[in-house]
């Protein structure tokens, strides 16, 4: 199959959906650390069934200067100075994530990935602070297009809460791992396979651009 024919190329006009969850040390991109960022990387079969593909995470060290707010740590559980969590810098950690990301890029012909995620602002404007910071120029995400899971599960399951949403969804979901980028960018991505899933099946995939 030719990259610019691949299912995942024809389904959102040439966009890579990529699922991303970011844990912080507060609410502000500029001045607040990121500690932990996962990706998730979806696969679309010939039959136009979306699924889970591959997940890629990093511990992320605060950059020098960072504000950690006491609150965030309380919400996310994470030990910034903890021993064993073996964070990489910004720039580094950026690299881990998103070499997967462009490689599917090549892979599908797509032209730019898009952000994934539960109220996406938040993580794109994290990603867009770290990588300024870094002068890491190859990221890889639209600077403004997202899909939203709690705008698309109102739609779909008239929940916004992810919690909430993963029950109507028929997925279980585990309070003691919530919060940490893995888990909740992998409930994020599956609940988004679902609703693309689901709106295929009774829609029909719309016709490549």
């Amino acid at each position: 199959m030719q990259a610019r024919g691949h299912p995942i190329a024809r389904r959102f006009r040439g966009f890579l959906p990529v699922v991303v969850d970011v844990e912080t040390g507060g609410f502000r991109p500029e001045t607040d650390a990121l500690l932990e960022i996962a990706v998730v990387l979806l696969y679309r079969d010939e039959s136009g069934t979306w699924s889970r593909r591959e997940t890629r995470s990093c511990h992320v060290q605060p950059f020098p200067g960072a504000n950690i707010e006491a609150k965030a740590l309380e919400f996310n559980r994470i030990i910034p100075d903890h021993p064993l969590r073996a964070a990489k810098p910004e720039r580094e950690a950026l690299k881990h994530v998103c070499d997967p990301i462009r490689a599917q890029l090549k892979e599908t012909g797509c032209t730019r990935a898009v952000l994934v995620g539960h109220n996406p602002a938040f993580d794109l404007s994290f990603v867009r602070a770290a990588a300024e910071r870094a002068k890491y120029r190859r990221n890889p995400f639209h600077a403004f297009t997202v899909f939203d899971t709690a705008t698309l599960g109102g739609l779909a399951y008239g929940q916004t809460v992810l919690a909430k949403m993963a029950a109507a969804a028929g997925l279980e979901w585990d309070a003691r791992e919530a919060h940490s980028a893995i888990y909740d960018a992998e409930m994020t991505a599956e609940i988004f396979c679902r609703i693309v899933n689901r709106w295929d099946a009774l829609a029909g995939s719309p016709p490549a651009a």
